[in-house]
């Protein structure tokens, strides 16, 4: 059961890979300006993730009956709706606000890069700057993740089936299987933030098309998802 479990844990992994999530999660990143909160978010959807496949998962495993194949094809339909709102999120937000870029200086002397949005017609003071620094949960990558999560309990059920003989291994199967999403996912924002930090910093322009292309993808993957469930 080692092994099996192990699998779990890189299959895990291998899901937070995929490309719904991955155009999910770069659109969450977007709203990222820092490493940190890039991670953030990234487990704050590996969580929401793991929270419903453990629910919906568990359940099934418990009553022995899997999820209806046309509310599964429903659920992957809600996925593609939100890819395509997230999507337009990232374009509206990049279109409308641009990038402005400044040291910014803390009470303790602390200094560093500063990148922050508002509108072209907004005026901003730069002797003046006050700006949070969030250590919750965010909240919004955490209802996506949930979503996902709902698509993906069908299969996962069924895989879960197929691995292990009892409800008690089924859940623990289904826990490590989400501890694996969440580090992918994890992983993954991390890497999604690099390009977006760096041209922050100096490039705004390059950073705003980074964006929209993120934005362009996310919409696409979500039209595709859209047609392939009910086309």
């Amino acid at each position: 059961m080692l092994s099996v479990f192990l699998f779990g844990v890189l299959m895990g992994v291998r899901h937070a890979f995929e490309a719904d999530h991955l155009a999910a999660v770069a659109s969450l990143a977007t709203r990222s300006r820092s490493l940190r909160s890039g991670l953030l978010q990234g487990t704050a959807w590996g969580l929401g993730h793991t929270l419903t496949l453990l629910t919906v998962g568990g359940a099934c495993l418990l009553l022995g009956r899997a999820i209806p194949e046309g509310w599964a094809s429903g659920l992957e339909a809600l996925v593609g709706v939100m890819l395509l709102a997230l999507g337009v999120d990232v374009l509206r937000r990049s279109r409308r606000e641009r990038v402005h870029v400044h040291v910014h200086q803390h009470g303790d002397g602390t200094r560093h890069w500063h990148a922050h949005r508002h509108a072209p017609a907004a005026a901003h003071d730069a002797g003046r700057h006050e700006h949070p620094h969030p250590a919750r949960l965010p909240l919004r990558a955490i209802a996506v993740g949930l979503v996902h999560g709902l698509a993906g309990s069908a299969a996962l059920f069924l895989l879960t089936l197929q691995t292990v003989p009892s409800v008690g291994q089924g859940l623990a199967y289904i826990a490590l299987f989400g501890v694996g999403s969440i580090l992918g996912m994890a992983a993954l924002s991390a890497v999604i933030m690099v390009p977006l930090r760096a041209t922050s910093h100096r490039m705004g322009r390059v950073q705003g098309a980074l964006e929209a292309t993120v934005g362009l993808a996310t919409v696409a993957i979500g039209i595709k998802i859209l047609y392939e469930t009910l086309g």
